[in-house]
């Protein structure tokens, strides 16, 4: 399996942009990731944002971020109230916000959903993310859900069993209205990263998987 590592020194600034529709999105589709840039990383800035909430999941996303973000000292966490299952029908007004995040910040990698997620929220989050983000590092990430979309990935991040279960750890900490679900539980969020991590050949097993539909690869002359 080919290797490619971010083209940039651990002591530069990393400037990660993550959107998610629902508050516990982000945490899901790629928690172990994020913790495993901010334990690589020295300096990182973070623009995390929520596109729909009420205000009890409010509280929860807000308390779930900051745990994931304890600590990176430069974040902007933003958590909005757009009609959740509804996004396609204010898709304009979403795209003014992402016309906003575009003019406050310049990321060096967006984490967004799957285009092909049969969620039309995520979807029209996937489409707005590129729309406006064209020349950008863009990883696409996954959600376990009833729908039964999941798909054939493409680029894997291996996790150690730590950042696994720290991640597992924070989601349900966390999200607390969302454990009466069936499939919002430790099995769930563990057997998709061991299964990622077979696919990926994870020397510790576990891993979470990306779409990128689009990745310049710049190869050092001589």
């Amino acid at each position: 399996m080919l290797k490619l590592q971010l083209g940039m020194k651990k002591d530069r600034c990393l400037r990660v942009l993550c959107l998610g529709s629902h508050c516990d999105d982000i945490e899901i589709g790629c928690g172990g990731t994020i913790l495993k840039l901010i334990g690589n990383y020295s300096y990182l800035i973070f623009y995390w944002v929520v596109f729909s909430s009420d205000r009890q999941r409010k509280n929860e996303a807000s308390e779930s971020a900051k745990v994931f973000l304890k600590d990176v000292k430069e974040k902007n966490i933003v958590i909005k109230n757009f009609k959740d299952s509804f996004f396609p029908f204010g898709g304009a007004e979403i795209k003014e916000y992402f016309e906003e995040i575009k003019d406050k910040f310049l990321p060096d990698i967006i984490f967004t959903h799957y285009r092909q997620d049969l969620h039309q929220d995520h979807r029209l989050i996937s489409e707005l993310t590129w729309n406006t983000f064209r020349d950008h590092l863009i990883l696409e990430y996954e959600i376990p859900k009833y729908d039964g979309d999941l798909g054939s990935p493409n680029l894997f991040v291996h996790l150690n069993e730590n950042l696994c279960q720290r991640k597992i750890k924070y989601i349900l900490g966390s999200f607390r209205t969302q454990r009466r679900n069936h499939w919002f539980n430790k099995e769930t969020f563990e057997s998709m990263l061991r299964l990622r991590g077979m696919e990926a050949n994870a020397p510790e097993r576990f891993a979470e998987a990306f779409y990128c539909r689009k990745l310049v690869c710049r190869l050092h002359e001589r």
